[in-house]
């Protein structure tokens, strides 16, 4: 059998971005018992910034050709800026993280709807599929939810945002090193806007600060590298649709590190969303 690089390079940077995104989700959640939610994000996006910029100055560039510099920035004040703050207000209103991830999961059905005007009805059953395991996976949580008219439009924002900034990323040249100094930036100004009006508190402990560090670098650089890297390479349907994943990683990480067992509605919702995805990769 003949080994291919490019092949198993694909799968491990695939395997390597749903690890480190789903483990996001347990270390916000130790983050969040030191500090208040904008604040968290505030100092997220100062510190990967701040990584950014480093690593920008010592390859010798930190911003997109000139041309490209507009569409850069909205792109990310869309997928980043935008996304992570309608979260957090949908979440603040009374949105459940498991109804959040439901309404997030249309997404990459969203995403086939906007971008192919002919698609094999396989596929799109696939994505069914993957989104109906994932409400299984989240099940428990929406069976918590208290909605509001407010909590639905931040989620519905949210929605939007990731959809079209990830279009809009998918048509940038730009490297993703390149790209992400700016967006960054971008994302920080508007979340300053929101400062004045959200309750900022830290407990600058070493509780505090792992997190902080694990979101700031590892997931805010090193993951969003390589979703960055998976939509410049790869069909963005199929890119979107490994999200469908994240909830299922995170409830396993859940119950390695936390102790907090996976009912078997989730493992029957894994199971669901793994068959899904096949039938989605099979056509893409």
């Amino acid at each position: 059998m003949r080994f291919d690089k490019t092949f198993w390079g694909a799968c491990a940077s695939t395997t390597l971005f749903v690890l480190l995104w789903g483990s996001g989700a347990i270390f916000a959640r130790l983050g969040l018992d030191h500090a208040s939610a904008f604040a968290f994000l505030t100092l997220r996006f100062i510190l990967a910034l701040g990584v950014l910029l480093l690593i920008g100055t010592l390859a010798g560039h930190w911003l997109p050709a000139r041309g490209q510099r507009l569409h850069t920035a909205g792109s990310g004040l869309l997928m980043i800026g935008g996304y992570s703050i309608c979260y957090l207000l949908a979440l603040d209103h009374g949105i459940t993280p498991g109804v959040l991830a439901t309404l997030l999961g249309v997404q990459p059905i969203l995403t086939l709807m906007l971008l192919e005007r002919r698609f094999a009805a396989l596929r799109l059953a696939g994505l069914a599929l993957a989104l109906g395991g994932l409400v299984l996976v989240v099940w428990q949580s929406i069976g918590l939810a208290r909605f509001s008219l407010a909590g639905t439009g931040y989620a519905l924002g949210a929605l939007l945002c990731m959809t079209l900034g990830a279009i809009a990323q998918k048509g940038l040249s730009q490297s993703p090193l390149q790209a992400l100094p700016l967006q960054y930036a971008v994302s920080l100004l508007l979340c300053g806007l929101f400062l004045p009006f959200q309750r900022i508190e830290v407990d600058w402990s070493l509780d505090f600060l792992v997190p902080l560090l694990w979101l700031g670098i590892v997931i805010s650089v090193v993951a969003q590298l390589l979703l960055y890297r998976l939509i410049r390479a790869g069909n963005l349907v199929n890119v979107t649709s490994l999200f469908y994943l994240v909830p299922g990683v995170t409830a396993a990480m859940d119950y390695l590190f936390l102790g907090n067992a996976m009912s078997g509605l989730s493992l029957a919702g894994m199971a669901a969303i793994l068959l899904g995805l096949v039938l989605v990769f099979r056509r893409g």
